[in-house]
């Protein structure tokens, strides 16, 4: 189980809401905000995705030094022919107990949850991993509990024609 520190700032709720193309005040101006039901600044509904900008161990963010599996025209990390097709991401389910606010600073607690295999044609055994994140404010009231599933293949599927073909898995 880790926990990250997730400051909650108006300007980065701001970038989130533009990025998204989610024009609603309350994401932007403090009096539209303020004078709203939410009554002040709040995150948009997937906010809680940056969380991985504050996570020093986000396992796709690149560190000095080391082979790293980018976004190059190809992967600058993997020598030879990987063992599986990595990590897909397969659900996220946000439960809000209320809206996180700029001013926030919520703890993030992430531990696993439920864990359960399916067999494939194509990509052999598929492992599904559940991690909870439990976000709590200053005062440890749970603001937002995120569940999120991740696929693990046990080979990596041929391409067929070009595309990766996901049908059959």
């Amino acid at each position: 189980m880790s926990e990250i520190k997730f400051p909650i700032e108006a300007t980065h709720i701001m970038m989130f809401a533009r990025a998204i193309g989610d024009s609603n005040p309350v994401y932007y101006d403090a009096e539209a905000a303020r004078q709203s039901e939410a009554g002040g600044i709040i995150a948009p509904p997937t906010f809680a995705t940056a969380l991985c900008h504050f996570d020093p161990n986000y396992a796709l963010r690149p560190k000095q030094g080391e082979a790293w599996f980018g976004s190059a025209k190809g992967p600058s990390g993997i020598e030879g022919k990987p063992s599986t097709s990595g990590g897909l991401h397969g659900e996220q389910h946000y439960e809000y107990h209320r809206h996180p606010k700029a001013g926030d600073v919520l703890t993030a607690t992430i531990k696993p949850g439920k864990e359960w295999a399916k067999e494939s044609r194509r990509a052999g055994k598929l492992v599904f991993r559940e991690r909870i994140t439990e976000f709590r404010d200053q005062e440890g009231q749970l603001v937002m509990t995120a569940r999120s599933v991740g696929i693990t293949t046990e080979r990596p599927v041929e391409r067929n024609g070009g595309a990766d073909v996901a049908s059959g898995l």
